[in-house]
């Protein structure tokens, strides 16, 4: 009986690969980058009193609930991944999130709409990681860099274009529909997910199933992996993943990716939520925010493209030392007062650098965990990351209600990014069989 091991499809080309899941995927981490900033957008209407009143702190409820269901949906949903599979996991992920999305629309009130962005969040969080290791497992190893940053665009193109639909639909017609409008997408997503998503031959290899990982390996032109090594997974479903982390093997990686991933997302929600502030107590006149924040998200896409590629050719993780090194750099020197458009132009170099930072991390973290462990490694890193998410924001608000967010604000970040890159260099890389 062939091995297998020894199974061999033709060569495989990335397009071929990746098929349906590339869109699809891209369009489900989309839908992350649209939550980035949508209460952002709903919080000044929430806070008139013709609507909920919100005081400072009820907004500041609304804006980090939905990142505590995000970081305990990454947490959970990302080990059950590795226990339902891939497919199953993003579609159930999806489903939930639009659901709640679109209750969020009929919200009676401030605490039923922070129970429906939680719950909203719970789904939204296993999005990521599932997304992610799916897209890996269907690309070609050598290009796991470029596949994940290449995805990641999704969400700051979601970024981008939730910050201008919210000027054409807040105040014409109301922040509800801004919900509504968010939860739309599933009615063509999912059912595209469930009529044309596979599930991942490395998942179906990894849990005896060869005879369908073969075939979705044929269909796709992929080559099915070796069998599961010794020692890399223990049965016993989700608690087992877990413990397999936390195992002599895998505990350094585990510990250095859950702290560089700490503080990328820190950067990437601290940044997003108060930067034009900041910039306007250094005395610019930015005029409106909403282009402040294109301007970052652009460079952001620009970033991820680049850093897919550079990852590829030298490596993923030199690449994101050397991205969270110049993150760090950059936002030190935004510290320093410019004229209007070189401070732009030094904007859009810190987004490039910023995000992209935290995207290897996830990039590093799928190419370096077998499949049987990948989607729960990548769900406690991107939770370690949502801890940053709320701690990012909170401590940004502290310096910008003292008057101290200038320059200090950009001090905290270049710390944070200088820390980054030396967490990530404390990761080892793992050689991996699968391909």
């Amino acid at each position: 009986m062939t091995s297998p091991s020894q199974v061999r499809a033709p060569a495989p080309t990335t397009a071929r690969a990746l098929g349906w899941v590339a869109p699809l995927c891209w369009i489900a981490v989309l839908l992350d980058g649209f939550d980035l900033v949508v209460v952002g957008t709903v919080v000044p209407a929430l806070q008139e009193p013709a609507e909920w009143g919100l005081s400072g702190s009820g907004s500041t409820f609304v804006i980090t609930i939905g990142l505590v269901g995000m970081m305990i949906g990454a947490l959970t949903i990302g080990t059950l991944t590795d226990v339902v599979g891939r497919r199953k996991a993003l579609i159930g992920a999806v489903t939930s999130f639009s659901v709640f999305t679109l209750l969020c629309a009929f919200a009676p009130n401030a605490g039923v709409f922070g129970l429906l962005r939680f719950l909203a969040g719970l789904g939204l969080g296993g999005c990521l990681p599932t997304a992610i290791a799916m897209v890996n497992e269907f690309s070609r190893g050598r290009r796991s860099g470029r596949a994940t940053t290449t995805m990641m665009t999704g969400y700051h193109v979601g970024a981008v274009a939730t910050a201008a639909l919210a000027i054409a639909v807040v105040e014409p017609i109301g922040w509800r529909w801004m919900f509504v409008i968010g939860a739309l997408p599933a009615l063509v997503l999912v059912p595209l997910m469930v009529a044309r998503l596979p599930e991942s031959p490395a998942w179906l290899l990894a849990h005896g199933r060869e005879d369908e990982a073969r075939d979705v390996a044929r269909r796709h032109g992929l080559e099915t992996a070796p069998p599961v090594e010794a020692g890399t997974a223990e049965p016993g479903g989700a608690g087992a993943t877990v413990r397999t982390l936390f195992t002599a093997a895998w505990l350094r990686n585990t510990v250095a990716v859950g702290v560089t991933s700490f503080m990328g997302l820190l950067l990437v929600y601290g940044l997003n939520n108060w930067l034009p502030t900041i910039m306007r107590q250094a005395d610019y006149d930015l005029g409106d925010s909403l282009a402040f924040l294109l301007v970052l998200n652009v460079g952001a896409v620009v970033g991820l493209l680049v850093a897919g590629t550079v990852a590829d050719r030298v490596g993923i993780r030199p690449s994101g030392i050397a991205w969270f090194g110049a993150a760090a750099v950059f936002l030190a020197l935004l510290s320093i007062r410019l004229p209007i458009g070189g401070i732009y132009v030094m904007v859009f170099l810190t987004g490039c650098f910023v995000f992209s930072a935290q995207v290897l991390v996830y990039a590093f973290v799928s190419a370096n965990h077998p499949p049987q462990v990948r989607a729960t490694a990548l769900g406690w890193s991107a939770g370690a990351g949502r801890a940053g998410a709320i701690v990012g924001p909170v401590l940004t608000g502290l310096l910008v209600s003292r008057d101290l967010a200038f320059p200090w604000g950009f001090y905290l970040f270049a710390a944070v990014g200088a820390l980054g890159a030396v967490a990530f260099a404390a990761t080892r890389t793992q050689v991996l069989q699968e391909r």
